[in-house]
């Protein structure tokens, strides 16, 4: 019994001082990535078996060819540990990391939904309490005159295009969430999606004295599916459009790089600040007050028209970018050429 004490003891004694150095390396490393740590701690424990082991072996005045034999046992038991340890101590690091993604994600796209419900909510009880006094107007006989009614009925289709627009937004973002948008790709030409985009954005920069200059040549082909890339120009150029002050000017241009196409819109709006950047593609955000465009006959989208427009893009194969220029910023679409 006194003998096992001791072996006890001796074992123990080894144990401490391994794991002490051990304790004082995981410290040094406290600021190290997951793996580090499972790894070191892997090591320290086997290095403490080996080490326990070792110092038995010694007490016991083994014969050098006895303790030969228990260390080379030792040592391939521990190499095993150490190589089964680290893989899959890297895997468990992997889904710890990718758990810790996944709820930073889930909580990210919960904040989006409040803004999105937030935004949505404000641009609806706006048009929605006017036509309500609009109409209560009309039917307790408030306005008779015909200039005045006319007014009230002008006022309140207008109202109900926005509304039908933000709810058509609405939509379409939940069928690119869904996984539920089926593409019917064909060769599309850039230059007459552009050209009915620009027919219909005309009366909205007339209204606010901005300049639409579309490039003459270099309008390629492209492999897309008609409507939706109409969606995606429509939103640029109205979104180019109201962030643009009066008399500024909106640029749009096409060209070709070997097997993928760019579409650009660019205006002189003063740029965007570098930390709204990564986020212009958020659904709902539209950046600080200073940059919220004015009301205008093209409503509000409730921050969806880029979410939307990175949606499309991608469910195209292409991606969207955008970054500042001396006036103004420049949104970049590449998409595969036909």
């Amino acid at each position: 019994m006194r003998d096992l004490a001791l072996i006890f003891v001796i074992a123990l004694g080894a144990a401490v001082v391994v794991g002490t150095a051990g304790a004082v390396l995981l410290r040094l490393l406290r600021r190290s990535s997951i793996t580090v740590h499972l790894c070191v701690l892997l090591t320290v424990t086997v290095i403490a078996v080996v080490v326990g082991v070792a110092a038995v072996a010694e007490a016991m005045f083994l014969s050098p060819h006895d303790l030969e034999v228990v260390l080379i046992t030792v040592a391939a038991a521990a190499t095993v540990s150490l190589a089964v340890g680290w893989h899959f101590g890297r895997r468990l690091a992997a889904a710890a990391i990718w758990a810790n993604q996944a709820r930073d994600r889930e909580r990210h796209l919960e904040k989006g939904r409040r803004d999105l419900i937030a935004w949505v909510s404000h641009d609806l009880r706006t048009p929605l309490a006017g036509l309500r006094a609009m109409a209560e107007a009309l039917e307790d006989g408030v306005v008779s005159d015909p200039a005045t009614t006319g007014e009230y009925h002008r006022r309140i289709r207008t109202e109900t295009d926005r509304m039908t627009r933000l709810v058509d937004d609405l939509f379409e973002l939940s069928r690119i969430n869904a996984g539920a948008l089926a593409l019917s790709l064909t060769a599309v030409s850039l230059r007459e999606v552009v050209s009915d985009v620009l027919s219909s954005t005309a009366p909205l920069a007339a209204a606010r004295r901005i300049r639409l200059v579309a490039a003459e040549t270099g309008w390629p082909t492209v492999s897309a599916s008609e409507p939706e890339l109409t969606r995606v120009v429509a939103n640029l150029l109205v979104n180019a459009v109201c962030y643009t002050p009066e008399d500024g000017t909106v640029r749009i241009e096409a060209g070709r790089e070997r097997e993928s196409a760019w579409l650009s819109v660019s205006d002189t709006c003063g740029g965007i600040p570098p930390p709204d950047l990564p986020r212009l593609f958020e659904v709902a955000f539209r950046g600080e007050p200073a940059r919220t465009p004015r009301q205008t006959d093209a409503g509000a989208s409730g921050g969806l028209g880029l979410a939307i427009v990175h949606g499309l893009v991608d469910a195209h194969g292409g991606r969207v970018e955008v970054h500042n220029t001396a006036d103004g910023c420049r949104f970049v679409v590449r998409l595969p050429a036909a």
